[in-house]
């Protein structure tokens, strides 16, 4: 999975997001963040949901598929 693209983006702590390369500004919540912080300090996707458990206090399961369902999203707009 390919995400250099990620490292372009402004993303604010509020989760308002600037992608330079598009002009395409989004929104998130701390969840998020959380994920696309991770993701642009190099983590692997498999390594982020127990850092949102830890965060957020959730159960595995929550956060795996928080994750999950994120990184769905950044497919279907094409950041990753």
């Amino acid at each position: 999975m390919e995400f250099e693209r990620l490292k372009s983006l402004a993303i604010s702590d509020s989760g308002f997001i600037f992608d330079p390369a598009s002009g395409h500004s989004y929104t998130t919540n701390g969840t998020g963040v959380s994920i696309i912080t991770a993701l642009k300090s190099g983590a692997n996707p498999g390594d982020i949901a127990p850092l949102i458990m830890e965060e957020y206090q959730v159960s595995p399961d929550d956060a795996e598929r928080d994750v999950a369902d994120f990184l769905d999203g950044l497919r279907k707009l094409m950041l990753i």
